[in-house]
This record gives structure tokens, sequence and C-alpha cells, in this order.
């Protein structure tokens, strides 16, 4: 291997290395968000289902 190769496959080694180090994040960020917007939306269902459960079974009747 030549010196000029040597030269040439560490810039290449550097350019994936810094890619790596410029996507690897943005993709754990994402991952978090769309767990978090899961959760919430879990939640959010979880709740909707407690108050229906709690709500009479005649309420629409009741409004007369």
């Amino acid at each position: 291997m030549s010196y000029r190769d040597y030269v040439v496959a560490a810039y290449c080694v550097f350019a994936v290395v810094m890619l790596w180090d410029f996507v690897a994040p943005r993709l754990a960020i994402r991952q978090q968000v769309r767990a978090a917007r899961l959760r919430a939306m879990r939640a959010s269902n979880a709740g909707a289902q407690r108050r229906a459960a709690r709500a009479p079974a005649d309420a629409s009747l009741s409004r007369d």
C-alpha cells in the first residue's frame, strides 16, 4: 500500500465516522420522539376509555 492509498483510506474512514456521528443522534432522537408520541396516545386512549366506562349508560337519553 502506497502512502497515497493510506491517506485516501484514512480520509474515507474519517468521512464515514463523521457521517455516522451526524446520523446516529438523529435516529435516536426520532426513535425517542416516536416512543413518546405513542406513549401519549396510549395514555389519551386509556383516559377516554376510563371516562366512557364511568359515564352512565343512558346519558344520551337524559338530555331531553
